[in-house]
């Protein structure tokens, strides 16, 4: 498909981030076919990208431009998940959800403001806060998704939970003033209250939250001396469109309203030889769920994907604060409520980052010192979800090593404390408590490496006894299992086995004649901490265990199934894995799950640290040797010493 701009005509790759000019075709067509009134909102667009087949296939013509529509309209209770097709100005498919069985679609911007303004009207609300000595006015309201309980007159209706906190001026950080023993029950669509829980005044914790101000920072340091992150010649890395190509490597950056960052044919090279390692890389889903069993919090569980859309919420970037150095930056366009376009001003952070050494070794046998740097190419993007801010950060180094990290910062979700000790919060300062919670991820890996015959090995450290063979006991070996069905590939980490995942090739061999492959390291930390019986465990059952693999599926997109909020559960990976496919050198899909599990500390007040978690991709048998002995020493200008006294260090060389 061809989009007229102002510079010029462009011819779009299938794969390339939405235009513009796309989402208001997308939006004159649904409106051409009847679908779109004053009443309808758009609670996402998307890029329905091109099957397999036809990005691959020799003989298949192009792909056309093809875009997915939720579309919500509050006038008709109706929920409706649209396929459009661009280039023939037509509806490919149109459906209309069940509310009771598919869930409600994702949380509207507009929602957020519309549960405080149906709050500040409702009698109960404004008895409940008048017992506290407020006012509507003084109060915000957290827009919470409200996931599927056992509460009455709730099926079928599109519902927020809201709990509330004190402002006491505009500038004013409100989650330092919690409101207690209160949680109002939203019904949306309708505009009114379904269910008030109020169970008396609680005090209003008093401490100050407004971390910028001098009376909590006291004076600012004076003693950092500036980093300055220089490129002279420019970076290493070459962006066309969004073909972005660094050092071998080679790949296409996408963006979603709902899965932010998506990777799309990430290839290396080495000696002219090009090789597919991904056809899709993206985060699939994330969740929060609260470990706090008041009844204010006992519900509170969020999908920051599937329900609030990370994507469509993410910041624009500051040079110099959020990237630093030589900076590349993308700036994606997402369809707004109304379904016009917005653009998300440098949205994609793409730069170099030193990484440390690469490999050193002195040898005095051979009278040799070597060592070479390491970097790295970054691609990112932030966003914020209510109270807390997410980094997800791509990285690809020298040695083929891909790397994917999560960073959490932002304020964490506050409570008033109910006494000191309380067994389910920190007390992060004082009366101010902080609920224990988790923040889970699911990286959706569609895996090519060397094509599409893949599969994937458990590798286990495995002790041995002593005995014959093994006299003084040292001797341990390296456990494989094939995971040859879906079923079987539903797997935990091991830290005491050292256990990783070998993804492999098994009609691609190397020059020792084994099959080519890549290892997933795990960081191995807690899965979902919730009762395998609760609510939320079968709505995010992708997060009870750290590995699924299936076999490829076009629509099976997501960790936790398409529609999420207030999905009664069980859609996702527990039924992508359901019919045990064979996955023994298939087209396969690695998910595969991590994240943190958070017990806040008063350092977490009242501004959070960035929390980190993620994982590692090595390659492990795919190349024949050390792939980056090619990478020459670092230039004398860039190895110089501080001039400290007369035995400092001098500049030079950094091999021999």
């Amino acid at each position: 498909m061809t989009i007229t701009t102002d510079a010029a005509m462009t011819q779009l790759h299938p794969l390339d981030q939405l235009a513009a000019e796309e989402i208001l075709a997308a939006r004159s067509i649904l409106e051409a076919a009847g679908l779109v009134a004053d009443t309808t909102r758009f609670a996402y667009l998307g890029l329905l990208e091109p099957a397999k087949a036809e990005l691959y296939g020799t003989d298949t013509p192009a792909p056309g431009r093809r875009v997915r529509v939720m579309l919500w309209d509050a006038s008709q209770s109706r929920s409706l998940d649209v396929s459009v097709s661009l280039d023939d100005s037509s509806v490919i498919h149109s459906r209309e959800l069940d509310p009771s069985h598919d869930g409600q679609l994702p949380v509207l911007l507009e929602e957020f403001e519309i549960i405080e303004e149906i709050l500040s009207a409702d009698p109960q609300w404004q008895a409940a806060l008048a017992s506290r000595g407020l006012t509507p006015i003084q109060v915000r309201v957290a827009p919470l998704s409200a996931g599927v309980f056992e509460y009455e007159n709730e099926t079928g209706k599109r519902l927020l939970r809201g709990l509330g906190f004190r402002q006491d001026h505009p500038g004013d950080h409100a989650w330092a003033h919690p409101i207690d023993g209160l949680v109002a029950f939203v019904d949306i669509e309708n505009r009114r209250v379904n269910h008030l829980i109020d169970d008396g005044p609680v005090p209003v914790p008093n401490v100050n939250g407004n971390y910028t101000e001098a009376a909590i920072h006291g004076t600012l340091r004076t003693d950092l001396r500036p980093i300055e992150i220089t490129q002279p010649e420019g970076p290493s890395f070459a962006l066309e469109g969004n073909h972005l190509s660094w050092l071998g490597w080679d790949l296409r950056v996408g963006f979603d309203a709902r899965e932010g960052l998506v990777l799309h044919q990430i290839h290396h090279t080495q000696a002219g030889h090009r090789r597919p390692l991904i056809h899709r890389a993206s985060i699939s889903e994330m969740v929060v769920p609260y470990g706090d069993p008041a009844p204010y919090r006992s519900w509170q569980n969020y999908f920051d994907s599937g329900e609030y859309l990370v994507g469509r919420d993410a910041n624009s970037l500051k040079l110099g604060c959020d990237c630093l150095g030589d900076i590349t930056y993308l700036s994606p366009i997402v369809a707004d409520d109304f379904g016009n376009p917005r653009e998300i001003e440098n949205g994609i952070c793409i730069h170099e980052e030193d990484a440390g050494i690469l490999w050193k070794h002195t040898d005095e046998w051979a009278n040799s010192n070597e060592v070479r740097r390491n970097r790295r190419l970054v691609v990112s993007f932030f966003t914020t979800v209510g109270n807390y801010d997410y980094g997800f950060y791509w990285y690809l180094y020298l040695d083929g090593t891909i790397e994917f990290e999560a960073k959490a910062t932002g304020i964490v979700f506050t409570a008033a404390l109910p006494h000191k000790n309380y067994a389910f919060a920190s007390e992060i300062a004082p009366g101010l408590g902080a609920p224990f919670h988790q923040h889970l991820f699911n990286a959706r890996l569609d895996m090519m490496v060397d094509g599409e015959n893949n599969r994937v090995e458990e590798l286990d450290l495995m002790r041995l006894p002593k005995g014959p063979g093994n006299p003084h006991g040292n001797a341990f070996t390296q456990k494989r299992t094939v995971l040859a069905s879906e079923a079987a590939a539903v797997r935990d980490a091991d830290g005491a086995l050292g256990r990783v995942w070998h993804i492999s090739n098994p009609t691609s061999l190397n020059h020792l004649g084994h099959p080519v492959g890549y290892t997933l390291y795990p960081e191995g930390q807690p899965t979902l901490a919730m009762a395998e019986d609760s609510s939320i465990a079968d709505r995010a059952t992708f997060a009870r265990h750290h590995l699924w693999v299936t076999q490829f599926a076009e629509d099976e997109r997501y960790a936790a199934g398409d529609f999420v909020n207030q999905h009664p559960g069980g859609a996702g990976l527990p039924a992508f894995v359901a019919a045990d496919r064979d996955i023994n050198g298939q087209d396969i899909v690695v998910w595969h799950s991590f994240g943190l599990t958070h017990f806040p500390r008063p350092e977490d007040w009242p501004v959070m640290p960035v929390d980190t978690t993620g994982f590692t991709l090595k390659p492990h048998g795919f190349f024949d040797a050390n792939p980056t002995l090619n990478v020459p020493t670092s230039t004398p200008g860039h190895c110089t010493a501080s001039q400290a006294g007369p035995d400092s260090g001098t500049a030079g060389h950094c091999g021999g």
